[in-house]
């Protein structure tokens, strides 16, 4: 039994320890924190999923112990996140992907015989490779990304991933653990036993409910140059896409969600961490990051701020400064075609252009262009981004087509119909 405590001291405070020392003693950096917090988050969650996976495919055991989750060792479960996921990142600054993935990789080999918590069962290496790539790698990268500012597209795609871990699959297991429902065996033992029509309608509305928020973290990338965490902002306010609608999309869809998710789970603990969630971003992080954001963009954000609510949907698009551009052929039938249905809509901030008054073999497709210093986009999205300027049902059909390899998959079939790039005329003197 002394032992056993030990083990279950030192599976927790060793890695605490080493991380703590680790944070003060070594030089601190630029954009640690957010690296850092990045990183335990994906690995909290991922650690769960190995164990969801392990207890099918039986790569290794634990003995029984309490407090655990899904079968592990509370102790042992936190000791591991923070051992992946802050001490390479705070340890192994100068190492590349392969050398921190090896070294860790050699100190959990050498851990485990020592660990008498942890049984290793047939095949435990293999578990130990799924491991590696499926809770370090990603913690390494998302943190390594965030600590040089690299990757942007990469590391903002593993924040929506770690998002919608937390929320839909992290915390209803930590609620399940903490309060068990009677006669249930799982957390998840409600949605599979909900009939086949219903749960696919629910799914698929929370899958379109979560897709303005998704749309928005694209935003941030595309127009702002960042993520949607504080401390890896977006160097340039963003007010198109989503946000001409709403000022915060992703506070409001991922309320939304959640709640849905929580009734679907019948989990009466997950519809009040959705409402305090929902009370948090509308009280004290609304304010925080009113105040930051004014400070930073001064009058353009307190005129968008004005014009745009937090947490109502305008129906008619906002837009401030120059119109964008939209150049389109007027000798093209079907892109003439277009033109017309969007000038029949009347678009805000939006201006039509004969793609003709380019230069010669400077366009072969439908444009459109920002106007605020953002690159210029062409066909399908081009087409997506003119549907922001109408309302907002039209501009959830648009952030919908932009969707990662929606607008690909869409534009090669588009092509495959004749509906590809073709030549303009040009009247253009030059």
């Amino acid at each position: 039994m002394h032992n056993v405590s030990v083990i279950r001291f030192a599976s927790l405070y060793l890695p605490l320890t080493a991380a703590t020392l680790a944070a003060c003693l070594l030089p601190r950096r630029q954009r640690m924190f957010a690296a850092c917090l990045l990183s335990l988050l994906w690995t909290l969650p991922a650690l769960l999923i190995l164990q969801r996976i392990n207890l099918i495919e039986n790569w290794w055991t634990f003995e029984p112990q309490r407090p655990a989750l899904l079968g592990m060792p509370l102790e042992l479960y936190l000791g591991w996140a923070m051992l992946w996921g802050l001490i390479p990142q705070l340890t192994f600054r100068r190492l590349d992907f392969p050398e921190v993935i090896v070294i860790m990789g050699a100190l959990d080999l050498w851990i485990m015989p020592l660990n008498s918590q942890v049984l290793p069962l047939n095949d435990w290496w293999v578990g130990e490779v799924a491991a590696l790539a499926l809770v370090l790698a990603p913690a390494f990268c998302v943190a390594r990304w965030t600590l040089d500012n690299s990757h942007l597209k990469l590391r903002a795609t593993l924040q929506v991933l770690i998002s919608g871990l937390l929320f839909l699959f992290f915390l209803p297991e930590v609620a399940f653990a903490l309060r068990p429902a009677a006669g249930a065996s799982s957390v998840w033992e409600p949605l599979i036993h909900t009939p086949g029509l219903l749960r696919q309608t629910a799914i698929q509305l929370i899958l379109l409910l979560a897709v303005p928020g998704v749309s928005a973290v694209a935003e941030f990338v595309q127009r702002g140059l960042g993520t949607p965490i504080p401390y890896d902002p977006p160097q340039r306010i963003v007010t198109s896409g989503i946000y001409r609608y709403c000022a915060n999309p992703m506070q409001l869809f991922c309320a939304v969600v959640m709640s849905l998710w929580a009734l679907l789970l019948r989990n009466p603990w997950l519809v009040l961490a959705a409402a305090m969630s929902t009370l948090y971003s509308a009280g004290i992080a609304h304010w925080d990051e009113d105040r930051d954001l004014a400070a930073r963009f001064g009058e353009p954000w307190k005129h968008y701020r004005i014009a745009v609510p937090s947490w109502r949907l305008r129906w008619r698009p906002y837009h401030a400064g120059l119109p964008a551009r939209l150049y389109i052929a007027r000798t093209c039938g079907p892109c003439s075609e277009i033109r017309q249905w969007i000038e029949h809509r009347h678009p805000i901030g939006l201006e039509l252009i004969d793609a003709e008054t380019l230069p010669k073999d400077s366009i072969r497709r439908l444009r459109y262009d920002p106007a605020d210093g953002t690159p210029a986009v062409e066909g399908l999205v081009a087409f997506a981004r003119a549907l922001e300027h109408l309302n907002l049902a039209w501009a959830y059909c648009g952030i919908t087509l932009r969707l990662p390899i929606v607008h690909q998959t869409l534009q090669l079939l588009m092509d495959a119909s004749g509906l590809g790039p073709r030549k303009v005329p040009s009247t253009c003197a030059r």
